[in-house]
């Protein structure tokens, strides 16, 4: 008999959501347009270093060191200054991000085993300020070096072999296109549900189901069932366009994505469905759903390392779902990972979805 009520149920949430003239657009668009344009501009990829040089040796090597920076892919030189507090006004301004000041004499000092250069970079963007620096520094010592060969007055440094792991172009959109799924789950599977059930409180079309001897368990079930259809169409369609658009599919088997997609999409929907049972307004659900997305995805890692964090916020990361899907995205994604190895996060999954599927189902009253 439950089973009989369960699909007339299912049948009504599929009926309402049809008919609801924003969400199958939002299920269908959203993933659309989040794979095909937030990988790129939404990249941490450092390009377009605009160094501004102070030149105060006007020599060979001084010449040779800026004809290389400007040859650099992702340096260019778009200013020169006669002193530094010129070019330190320039930063000021944003028109330069790095400041390069080769002092007076310095190739005659070279040769002499004295000064060096120095490399001042605009730390209001940490990463693009140390990044930043760090391709000007190579690029000056790798011209450094080759100067010094050339005049046989060096010795050659030992050749040191970097090898980069899982992404070994270092490419961003690799690292993105997973957290990106987990993003289009984390605000569909969870505001939906708590949207579609407040606004049958507003409507007051829950009134005839409150009457109706439907138990609460099934109740919840029926509206979070549809939402594991709707979960594994979001992926499928992030790694559709991740394959055809980007050229990246998935290392690891497709079955383990899809399994951790159900448990994470039952995790959400069960939130929002918490959330929607204690809400008596739209407007109330939206902003406790948003406050919850927001912790997610700052302290998830979703863009920012667990381990940069500070100690008390990694013990609290063990409580955000959304850091175990991460995890278990990204290690299927770029490793090949099986459920062998990610058992862990897996079960963190199902303890979460069980947990929150239940407190759900007691924290929904039929009473007004």
């Amino acid at each position: 008999m439950k089973i009989r009520i369960l699909k007339a149920l299912l049948k009504k949430e599929v009926m309402l959501m049809k008919r609801n003239p924003i969400i199958p657009k939002i299920i269908l668009v959203m993933p659309l347009m989040v794979m095909l344009v937030i990988p790129l501009v939404a990249n941490l990829d450092v390009k377009n270093v605009k160094v501004v040089v102070v030149d105060n040796d006007r020599s060979q090597l001084s010449r040779r060191m800026i004809a290389n920076l400007n040859a650099a892919a992702a340096i260019t030189v778009n200013a020169y200054s006669d002193t530094h507090e010129d070019a330190l006004a320039k930063v000021e301004h944003g028109d330069a991000d790095v400041i390069l000041n080769i002092p007076y004499d310095y190739s005659k000092r070279v040769a002499l085993g004295g000064t060096s250069v120095s490399v001042e970079a605009n730390g209001v963007n940490a990463t693009k300020g140390l990044l930043g620096a760090q391709y000007v520094s190579q690029s000056v010592l790798m011209t450094l070096q080759q100067w010094q060969v050339e005049n046989g007055i060096t010795v050659k440094p030992a050749e040191i072999s970097v090898v980069n792991r899982y992404n070994p172009t270092l490419n961003f959109k690799n690292y993105m296109i997973p957290a990106l799924m987990v993003v289009l789950l984390i605000i569909i599977c969870g505001f939906l549900p708590a949207l579609n059930l407040v606004s049958e409180k507003e409507s007051g079309t829950i009134e005839a189901m409150n009457v109706t001897p439907v138990d609460k368990l099934t109740f919840v079930l029926s509206k979070l069932i549809p939402f594991w259809v709707v979960s594994i169409l979001v992926v499928t369609v992030g790694m559709v366009v991740g394959w055809l658009v980007y050229g990246l599919a998935p290392e690891g088997n497709i079955g383990v994505i899809y399994l951790a997609t159900i448990l994470f999409s039952l995790v959400m929907s069960g939130l929002g469905v918490t959330i929607a049972n204690q809400s008596a307004t739209m407007l109330q659900s939206i902003f406790v759903m948003f406050a919850f997305i927001m912790i997610f995805q700052l302290m998830s890692g979703l863009f920012t390392p667990i381990n940069s964090m500070p100690q008390w916020a990694q013990v609290i990361t063990y409580f955000i779902p959304p850091r175990y899907f991460i995890e278990i995205m990204r290690a299927v994604y770029l490793k090949g990972a099986s459920i062998r190895e990610l058992w862990l996060q897996f079960s963190a999954l199902a303890v979460f979805a069980v947990v929150l599927i239940v407190i759900s189902a007691k924290s929904y009253s039929k009473r007004g």
